[in-house]
Order: structure tokens, then sequence, then C-alpha cells
């Protein structure tokens, strides 16, 4: 256990910022799996629809440093494919 007030103080930014992490982490995974749903569903409509929501999500998740920028363009593009493969 840490002794100093600076080591405490560091203790709980850390455990404040992985509580927030997991959050987001988790509401990303859950519009990445509507438009899995939407996919399924084979309704072209709202699997745009939920692409560009889960989209602006994993972007926001790469400002907010939950993600690397890599792998949320990762997850985007394969998204993105996905949904392209319903029109073809």
């Amino acid at each position: 256990m840490a002794h100093h007030k600076s080591a405490l103080k560091r203790i709980r930014q850390t455990d404040v910022r992985t509580e927030r992490n997991r959050a987001r982490r988790s509401r990303i995974r859950t519009f990445v799996k509507k438009v899995d749903m939407a996919v399924a569903e084979g309704d072209q409509a709202k699997a745009n629809e939920a692409l560009r929501v889960a989209q602006a999500e994993l972007d926001r998740g790469v400002v907010k440093g939950v993600y690397k920028k890599n792998t949320a363009s990762r997850k985007i593009s394969r998204l993105n494919a996905k949904v392209k493969a319903l029109s073809a």
C-alpha cells in the first residue's frame, strides 16, 4: 500500500480512469453488436444507421485513449465490409 499522498491520489485517479474506460469499451462493444445484429437480420437501412453510430463511438474511443487509432480503424473497416456485403 502506498504511503505518500501523491501515490494515494494516483491510485484513486487510476481507479476512476479504469472504470471510465471499462464503461466506454463496453458501450462501444454494444454499438458494434447492434451493427452485427442488423447485418444478420439483413436490414440494409438499419445496418447503415448502426454503422454510422458505431463509427462515431469508435472514433470517440480513440480520442479518449481507450483504443489505438489503427485498432479502431480496423474495426470500422471490418464493420463497413459487412454492411457493404448486404447490398451486393
